[in-house]
């Protein structure tokens, strides 16, 4: 006769066949209800964690448009599969109900944010950059030919491979900044 005590998986991994705790022991009814977020997916999109300078793969489960699930992918030749926590936690990056996922603008000396529309955003970077490329424009500095600006600066993110730090020292090197730094190597 079962009692309650028989109910517990330590007491099945300790008297049973299975030990190790790896089998039988610690299933329940509750454990085979459950079916796994990936079995669900309408597909896999393979990608690569944002996080951080590696590049880990990951396999990111989508169901009706939505991320169900982000794991490692053991196809990478990189993580072969492993994520880090930051990495196996980067559902809640794209599912997160405090996402934001509009352009929010506050005005100087304003109190109350507004929504702005992509083009008029990207206009207004445009603009400023362009203001400040002219506002502090060096030809020369102490009778050498310097043809810069100390008013533009880029720190790029250990995210960014060697194809986009080039693209972006490309950008910045045209525009006439010389403070052009990668967070990578700080």
């Amino acid at each position: 006769m079962k009692t309650w005590l028989d109910a517990w998986p330590v007491v099945r991994q300790l008297t049973g066949d299975d030990p190790l705790g790896r089998g039988d022991a610690v299933r329940s009814k509750r454990t085979d209800g459950l079916t796994p977020r990936t079995a669900t997916a309408d597909r896999v999109v393979q990608s690569v964690c944002p996080y951080c300078a590696v590049g880990c793969g990951q396999r990111v489960y989508v169901q009706d448009e939505q991320v169900t699930q982000i794991e490692g992918d053991p196809d990478s030749p990189i993580s072969r599969g492993r994520l880090c926590p930051k990495g196996a936690a980067s559902k809640n990056l794209v599912t997160n109900s405090t996402r934001e996922t509009r352009i929010r603008y506050r005005r100087p000396y304003a109190t109350e944010w507004e929504d702005l529309d992509l083009d008029t955003a990207m206009d207004m970077i445009a603009d400023r950059v362009i203001r400040t490329r002219r506002e502090t424009w060096q030809d020369e500095v102490d009778g050498k030919r310097v043809n810069r600006t100390m008013g533009i600066a880029s720190l790029g993110g250990a995210t960014l491979d060697n194809e986009e730090n080039y693209l972006m020292k490309k950008l910045y090197t045209a525009l006439g900044a010389v403070q052009v730094e990668n967070q990578a190597r700080i």
